[in-house]
């Protein structure tokens, strides 16, 4: 099962500011440990939502809307994406984590959607184009 590791803004990570050299070099570490247990698919964080913007979508219309956004506890700071067995082992990787912030801060562990979790939806053709499409993936990475 692949998860997604929300990790959520802060005041402090929407205003830009950087991780201490301590905070980075015990994240650097975590991440070690997920490579090595060969769980890490992905890890990145993001800039503050100023820097961003956000698409409106209602029906065909299409609205620009310029970061940055009110709701800091709403909003991304960065995230993994892990390859696990189960929940439990998700939230047993995410107890070992350093706070990634130095403010109190919290991590969203998300399941993420897998073809067969879609069931009769996905036709065969539909199947198939996602097969295509994660081929086209790899071999961009």
């Amino acid at each position: 099962m692949r998860f997604m590791l929300i990790i959520k803004a802060t005041p402090e990570s929407e205003a830009g500011k950087m991780p201490s050299t301590e905070l980075l070099e015990a994240m650097g570490k975590f991440n070690e440990e997920l490579v090595n247990a060969g769980v890490l698919l992905a890890g990145e964080g993001l800039h503050p939502s100023s820097r961003g913007a956000r698409v409106h979508f209602s029906g065909n219309k299409r609205t620009v809307i310029d970061g940055p956004f009110a709701e800091t506890k709403e909003l991304i700071a960065g995230f993994w994406l892990i390859q696990v067995k189960s929940l439990d082992e998700a939230i047993e990787w995410v107890k070992r984590c350093p706070n990634p912030m130095e403010s109190d801060s919290d991590i969203e562990i998300r399941r993420v959607f897998e073809m067969e979790d879609f069931g009769a939806e996905l036709t065969p053709e539909l199947r198939e184009q996602e097969m295509r499409v994660a081929g086209k993936l790899a071999a961009n990475a």
